[in-house]
């Protein structure tokens, strides 16, 4: 049944239009009340209500909260102020008819709050399918003690691939697994919540290759989960695996907010140390608890708005430990909002501190000849998509090997779950997994 759940779409095929039929139909029985001061009280004032709602929560969190750094889409308003309204015509609505239709009028909203969820879910695409909206177990999810220790032999070579297939063994399991396991910021200080670790299937036999690794980011809102929801990392890294003998990189999806809401700016300042963490705590505790290959050419940082930002910033910040990256709709520098706030609050008005960290700062003066990355956007991603051409321009002038890639779509898991999955190889042979 969860397996069906899964595989069942919310922003393709017959469900997301079944659900919206649903809702247009609630929609017209909430508004086709029978009585007069209905039609001449109830719509009016409900209609007005719902607007100056909406008009308060548009205010406060895009004027006066600010809690990310750039605006949401206002469609996602749009919708939200129809549900609001749905909302307040439920109660006129059951007053206006007999007894029976309180609880018609309750499903009628239901379904207009649910194409409404749908519609938002439509613009970024966060939960692709019933599965991963109810978050229901999955069967390539194990516990991280099942996850065999980081010893015994190990198959080396470059390309990885043409070492391992010949002894790859028949019996390697159908898919990767993944699990949660708590990264701790031992010499940052930073407080992360538990990271994703995925692993291909060639990792759990014996001897296993020694992979390569892929450190991920979410966005912000956003958790490591996402990258198994909107992102379809397991299903991403299991279709490479099929073609590769079992082979993918390891990847480590690892907290780069500390929360849902946060931003720290993925740097080293007072809103944390998560530059520190990302760059030392997570390689650290990822070579003591994997067994994977420590070179850091093996090694590559990649991550979706907030996250492909935060990719940037460890390329430029770190070469050493990240010379290759994926910045998926990242932003054009580390931001709060606009570059006033954002030095005030993270460097306590110091703007010289602020440009020593900043990647278009740091690549007017550095030369980065070992760094190469992907910078992927949307051709619908207008509030990002100038940023990222820019970001291209600087590092390509920097010295990077870089390349500027637009796939369909706007700022949505559409665009960085086809991003990830059209870049894999890329980032493979860069790896030195496959030639």
């Amino acid at each position: 049944m969860s397996q069906w759940l899964d595989r069942l779409s919310l922003v393709s095929g017959p469900l997301p239009v079944l659900i919206a039929v649903c809702g247009i139909v609630g929609a017209g029985w909430l508004l086709a009340g029978p009585r007069r001061w209905f039609l001449r009280w109830a719509l009016p004032t409900t209609l007005i209500a719902a607007a100056a709602i909406t008009a308060v929560l548009y205010l406060v969190v895009e004027r006066v909260w600010r809690p990310f750094p750039d605006p949401i889409e206002k469609p996602v308003y749009l919708w939200i102020g129809i549900g609001v309204w749905a909302v307040l015509l439920l109660i006129p609505r059951s007053l206006a008819g007999r007894r029976w239709t309180i609880p018609v009028s309750v499903v009628a909203t239901g379904a207009v709050v649910l194409a409404v969820a749908l519609q938002i879910n439509q613009i970024f695409y966060a939960y692709p399918t019933v599965g991963t909206a109810l978050g229901l177990p999955d069967p390539d999810r194990v516990d991280f003690a099942q996850v065999p220790p980081p010893t015994g032999p190990v198959v080396t070579g470059h390309p990885l691939e043409e070492a391992w297939a010949p002894q790859a063994p028949s019996d390697m399991p159908a898919s990767g697994k993944y699990a949660t396991a708590p990264i701790p910021g031992e010499k940052s200080g930073y407080a992360a919540r538990d990271a994703v670790v995925y692993l291909p299937p060639a990792y759990f036999t014996s001897p296993r290759p020694l992979l390569p690794v892929l450190v991920l980011l979410a966005g912000q809102p956003g958790s490591p989960e996402d990258w198994l929801n909107g992102g379809k990392l397991t299903a991403t890294m299991d279709e490479f695996a099929r073609a590769h003998h079992g082979l993918t990189p390891v990847v480590v999806v690892a907290d780069g907010t500390g929360s849902q809401l946060a931003n720290p700016l993925c740097l080293d300042s007072k809103l944390g140390n998560v530059a520190t963490y990302l760059a030392v705590d997570v390689p650290a505790w990822t070579k003591a608890h994997l067994q994977v290959d420590p070179d850091p050419r093996a090694w590559a940082v990649g991550g979706l708005s907030y996250g492909g930002t935060c990719a940037l910033q460890l390329a430029t910040n770190y070469p050493q430990v990240y010379p290759t990256f994926l910045d998926l709709s990242g932003q054009e520098e580390p931001t709060l909002g606009d570059r006033k706030r954002t030095v005030d609050e993270a460097f306590g008005g110091d703007e010289a501190a602020f440009v020593a960290v900043n990647p278009m700062d740091l690549m007017k003066t550095r030369r980065y000849p070992d760094t190469a990355g992907i910078i992927v956007v949307g051709t619908r991603d207008d509030a990002y998509r100038g940023g990222a051409q820019k970001v291209f321009e600087a590092a390509k002038d920097a010295g990077m090997d870089v390349q500027y890639v637009e796939v369909p779509g706007a700022h949505s898991f559409s665009v960085w779950s086809a991003g990830l999955r059209e870049e894999l190889d890329w980032l493979a042979k860069r790896l030195g997994l496959i030639a």
